[in-house]
This record gives structure tokens, sequence and C-alpha cells, in this order.
């Protein structure tokens, strides 16, 4: 489907019906992430705006200013809900293959679909929004390189990786190198790109 059909199939998307009572705060939380996840990746952070996400959600503005406190905070929450699933880390019991499939799934997710672009301009944003430097640092990039740490710390405990690495150094080694190319876009991004990463960092550079 084209990011044009998304775009209006989630603007046409009647607002969902409270019934009676009030909804627990954690459905509401739910639907305001979706929709707002939805409309990120189909048109980008410009067009996002919290009467859109409220309308289509069918939250009061009110409530989204209560836990978002910006546009961007609210575009990086709704981000990570988005991808939450797809960039979720994998536990196969070989460190190997769980680094190179959970890369391979990062470069496709940025650069086969909107998010890497959308992700770009996350980034760029958050130079000049205070609120969404922190969502970006509390939510999405603290909760990635924790996912990361963990496996890696089993890797450790299974006696797959050297109690005397420090694995948030192996986490910048990958990732930040991934995510260098997608800023500064000299060089491809690509499977190779990721499988080799893994080779260079799992197994050295120098000669025994």
């Amino acid at each position: 489907m084209s990011e044009q059909a998304t775009a209006a199939g989630t603007e046409q998307a009647p607002a969902r019906g409270r019934g009676r009572g009030r909804r627990p705060a954690d459905e509401v939380r739910a639907d305001v992430l979706r929709t707002a996840g939805e409309l990120l990746l189909a048109e980008g952070i410009a067009d996002l705006t919290f009467e859109r996400v409220a309308r289509l959600s069918g939250v009061s503005k009110t409530t989204l200013y209560k836990w978002w406190p910006s546009k961007g905070a609210l575009a990086l929450d709704g981000y990570f809900h988005a991808v939450q699933h797809t960039l979720a880390f994998p536990d196969t019991g070989d460190i190997r293959a769980d680094l190179r499939d959970q890369l391979r799934a990062f470069v496709h997710l940025m650069t086969t679909t909107p998010a890497g672009r959308i992700l770009a301009e996350l980034i760029g944003q958050s130079q000049t929004d205070p609120d969404l430097a922190v969502a970006y640092r509390t939510l999405y990039s603290s909760e990635r390189r924790r996912l990361a740490a963990e496996r890696l710390r089993a890797a450790q405990e299974a006696g797959q990786v050297r109690d005397d690495v420090d694995v948030q150094v192996v986490v910048d080694q990958l990732w930040g190198a991934v995510y260098h190319r997608l800023l500064v876009p000299d060089e491809p991004v690509t499977e190779a790109f990721a499988d080799a990463l893994v080779q260079n960092v799992l197994t050295g550079i120098t000669r025994p």
C-alpha cells in the first residue's frame, strides 16, 4: 500500500466510540500512539498535529497536552510504538546470529520504509526541541540501548562474549555506525554493511 493510500485511510478512519463511562487510560494512550504512529509513517512529522491525532483517536487535545509536552515528544512516542515490534531483539542463544539478524532488521526498516526518514527528522528536530530531546533519550535511545545491552550481557553469562567487554561500547560500535551512515549518507546502508560490522566486532580486525 502506498504512503498516500495509508494516509488517506488513516484520515478517513472514524474516531473510536467512547461508549459509556471513561475508557481506561492505557487503552486511550494505545489509541493515541497507534494513530500518531500511522500518521507519522504515512506523512512525516510536518503534517502531524495535536488536532488531527485528537480527532482520529477520539481523545481530547487537553489529554494529549497533559501526556506529551510537544508535538515532537508525541511524534517520538508514536514512532517508537510503530516500530518496536520490528526492532524487538531476538535471543536464540547464538549472539552472532542474533546481532546480525537484529542489525539487518534495523537496516531494512531504515532503508525500505519511511521509518528511516522519520527518524532522521526526529533526531534533527531534537536539536532545537528540548522536550523531544528528552523523549528521544529516555524513550527511544535508552530503550534500544537497554535491549541490546541485555542481550550482550546474556551472551557474556553464556561465555560467548568476554567478561571484560563493555557492552555499551559494543552497542555504539554496531548501531552507532548505522546511525552515522543514515545521517551522513556518504556510504550506503546495506545488509552487507551490517554483516561486516558484526564480523569486525566479534572477530576483530588485527592478525593474531
